[in-house]
């Protein structure tokens, strides 16, 4: 069959497309697959579900080293919560991206939190000090003029003020 230049055939779906609507690739000579889009990603779904049983096990596989059942199993040993907060139904497959094990199943916010602290023991434990040490009050500094200030950090009241 011949195929003018700049498009290709699909041999799943038996059409012809525009070269940019088949995925690319740096193992073939043309440096497109064969399957046009639609058709690669149907052809990928259909194989994590025939081997791995869905996208949800073939990732929790591929990412993790462990399974659904695994998950499941580990929810049921944490009660059926987040092991931070102890929130409702749990998603998230939290472990350490040092060493790739698994440590617990988090919620959104909780896994989030742990990320923009980037695993850091440190980094948590100066939050835990921040939250601990400033807590703003109003405090009286002449009749019905008050001032936020904190007991423990941050400046004390102007006298000028």
């Amino acid at each position: 069959m011949s195929v003018a230049e700049g498009l290709k055939w699909c041999p799943d779906c038996e059409q012809i497309k525009p070269v940019e609507n088949f995925p690319s690739t740096t193992t073939k000579a043309g440096g497109r697959h064969s399957y046009c889009k639609p058709c690669h990603n149907a052809r990928g779904k259909e194989t994590r579900q025939r081997l791995h049983g869905g996208s949800r096990e073939y990732h929790l596989r591929r990412r993790y080293g462990i399974g659904e059942k695994e998950f499941q199993e580990l929810l049921a040993e944490q009660g059926g919560v987040c092991a931070i907060c102890g929130g409702a139904d749990p998603q998230h497959l939290d472990h350490d991206h040092r060493t790739g094990w698994v440590r617990g199943i988090l919620c959104f916010n909780c896994n989030g939190g742990l990320g923009q602290f980037r695993d850091s023991p440190t980094r948590l434990a100066r939050a835990i000090t921040y939250l601990r040490g400033t807590t703003w009050q109003r405090a009286l500094i002449h009749p019905g003029v008050y001032q936020m200030c904190s007991p423990t950090r941050g400046r004390p009241p102007s006298p000028r003020s």
